[in-house]
């Protein structure tokens, strides 16, 4: 079982939309269920229509997901439950840190691993995380490993705000919809330890991961939300599909351009093979040498 878990912070775009078609795909092509959660656990950030628009758009390419779609500004008490099973077993801590308190530091020092240093500030709960190697094998990056307690220090489950941090909400999250296989952006890959970490300390089960390269504007930053970013709204679906599947090294025939969409997915799905993905991670850089691009982060054409 797969699944597409979008930010509502604005609208669709088509970084997003390489990860949802490769998730997608990759659920389908393997007769497996495809879920669609919103990820609106921090409703500071969330944009007032974006979670409507972004499933509008998901609709009009084409995309059919399994059951409801999955609000995590509405699970508070899982991720409640979660926290106070951990505390229950002395791996969490309350800190009173502040992102001042914290500058210049790369990952959390474990100031308040022994009580909060200012016991008037508010708290964020953290995780206890002790040194030790985090390995797994992703199927197309290959095999991963981290020290948690090295890389991040202590990680945050519940922030000063009261807001539950995007690492405790998608571990719960996952194992809660059954997801066995998950297919999302090389930028989260290094977060991937740091759930797998969680997922250990709850006695979870960890998933497959695939992270599929990430789209770079031509200056080498990640593709935006604006600027030269594409709003899917205003192109037609099979062109901006197709571009799609060709960035994911496949092949449409110029017949499908004018095809229905619905027979544009079924052609990907009988021809998907996540495979070409990891024997050629780098290859759509549009005439870019390899050394110009980090491995793994295709530019745009």
């Amino acid at each position: 079982m797969g699944r597409f878990a979008p930010s509502p912070t604005g609208d669709l775009h088509l970084g997003s939309l390489l990860a949802a078609t490769a998730s997608f795909l990759d659920a389908r092509a393997h007769g497996g269920r495809w879920l669609v959660r919103m990820e609106d656990v921090d409703r500071s950030r969330e944009v007032p229509g974006a979670a409507a628009g972004i499933l509008q758009t998901l609709e009009a390419f084409g995309f059919e997901w399994d059951g409801e779609v999955v609000r995590q500004s509405e699970r508070s008490e899982y991720y409640t439950a979660a926290i106070e099973k951990l505390r229950a077993r002395g791996l969490t801590f309350e800190c009173s840190c502040s992102r001042r308190d914290l500058a210049g530091h790369e990952r959390y020092p474990g100031y308040c691993r022994g009580g909060p240093r200012n016991m008037h500030a508010a708290t964020a709960t953290r995780l206890r995380i002790e040194p030790r190697p985090v390995t797994f094998s992703d199927r197309i990056q290959g095999n991963q490993t981290q020290d948690v307690a090295s890389v991040a220090g202590d990680v945050i489950l519940r922030r000063r705000d009261g807001f539950f941090a995007y690492l405790l909400a998608v571990v719960i999250d996952d194992a809660a919809q059954g997801v066995t296989h998950v297919v999302r952006g090389a930028d989260l890959l290094d977060d991937t330890p740091r759930q797998i970490y969680l997922q250990q300390s709850l006695a979870l089960p960890t998933p497959q991961y695939a992270h599929v390269p990430v789209l770079l504007e031509a200056d080498g930053s990640k593709l935006a939300k604006s600027a030269r970013s594409v709003s899917l709204r205003e192109s037609s679906p099979q062109v901006q599909l197709i571009r799609v599947l060709q960035i994911l090294e496949l092949a449409p025939p110029d017949l499908l351009e004018g095809a229905p969409i619905r027979q544009l997915w079924a052609w990907a799905q009988a021809h998907w093979a996540l495979n070409r993905l990891r024997e050629r991670p780098d290859s759509r850089l549009q005439g870019q040498s390899r050394s110009d691009t980090p491995p793994g982060k295709p530019r745009l054409p």
